[in-house]
């Protein structure tokens, strides 16, 4: 995707003193196309089933080892179809890498990415470009954007942003069968109302763009129970053993977006309340959260799981490898969750 010189991304920013998201982002084209790139070989066979894989990279940061992680990690074979969050295309934190293309280009896959944010607070950005994407074994008949309604202004974060949050969909041919495919990415600053409105808009828009097919939904829902900007709210759930269970087992009960896609028909899977991000809190410690989602319509996850990301989780690394000399105390700060699928 074309980038855009530091000084003109200055400027836009600088427009958001007095103008709204909105408003900058309609001069910003990029905004409104989704990145696609071919790598994938022609398939000789359509599986029965296929592997969907739901990741939040952080950012493509450690890229090397996630690459590791996707060829090594034996609970998350196979996978067909990945939905992943928070790459990175010519950010400095990540090394100016295009992450979606590289990991395209290493797998052999053909890939959809959109534009979430433009960073302005690092000048060593040669694009500063942030988004989600899909990847895929097969061809991608065509992509695009959801662009959602803002529930919080990026630029008057200590991240300086241009942009919001966004969903990225590509209609896939699976042996001449259309699949939907759509990488979510939710808000967390805001509370459960914010989010369902996000999560109606996708759903409207998946209706209108992928109508009459089978569809698979990913993404980090941010479905953390609570108002992320309530800095005292989360110190409250987090002093509690009563209320940090809600962050796992009661997440249907305090996010509507969650019992809305199931009465709209969706599976919804993991089910199981397993934790699929460390939220770090003052001490060291963590809030355990539940945030990452697969929803299928059209389908069924006859198989599904949490794959930890946690260094000493990574038992599998081969030695010598990136992984395996990897000292972080996580690959991601969040787990993976991938699910075995069946069209219906």
């Amino acid at each position: 995707m074309r980038g855009i010189p530091l000084e003109e991304r200055k400027a836009l920013g600088a427009l958001l003193d007095t103008r709204s998201q909105a408003e900058v982002m309609a001069q910003i084209s990029q905004f409104g196309e989704a990145e696609t790139g071919n790598f994938a070989e022609p398939l000789e066979a359509v599986p029965e089933t296929l592997g969907a894989l739901m990741f939040n990279m952080e950012r493509g940061v450690h890229l090397k080892e996630i690459q590791d992680f996707l060829r090594d990690c034996p609970n998350i074979r196979p996978f067909d179809l990945i939905l992943a969050n928070e790459l990175d295309d010519g950010c400095a934190r990540s090394g100016n890498k295009n992450t979606a293309r590289e990991l395209a280009q290493a797998f052999s896959l053909n890939y959809a990415w959109g534009l979430e944010f433009i960073e302005l607070v690092d000048d060593e950005n040669e694009k500063g470009f942030h988004g989600n994407a899909v990847f895929s074994r097969w061809p991608i008949r065509r992509a695009g954007v959801i662009r959602l309604p803002e529930q919080y202004n990026w630029y008057f974060d200590r991240q300086r942003r241009i942009g919001g949050r966004l969903a990225v969909f590509a209609e896939l041919d699976v042996g001449g069968r259309p699949l939907g495919a759509v990488s979510i990415h939710l808000e967390n600053r805001t509370h459960g109302e914010g989010r369902r409105r996000q999560m109606e808009t996708i759903l409207e828009a998946v209706e209108r763009e992928l109508p009459d097919m089978p569809v698979i939904l990913g993404g980090d829902l941010n479905t953390n129970t609570f108002d992320g900007r309530d800095k005292e709210d989360i110190g409250d759930i987090a002093g509690s053993p009563e209320l940090r269970r809600r962050c796992l087992e009661d997440v249907f009960q305090f996010e509507e977006l969650l019992p809305m896609a199931a009465e709209a028909g969706y599976e919804i899977v993991p089910g199981e309340p397993k934790m699929t991000r460390r939220k770090p809190l003052p001490g060291g410690d963590f809030l355990p959260l539940r945030l990452d989602w697969i929803l299928l319509k059209g389908a069924s996850a006859g198989e599904s799981r949490m794959v930890s990301t946690a260094r000493e989780d990574l038992t599998y690394a081969r030695p010598g490898s990136a992984l395996a000399a990897f000292t972080g105390a996580e690959l991601s700060d969040h787990n993976a969750v991938w699910a075995m699928c069946r069209l219906l």
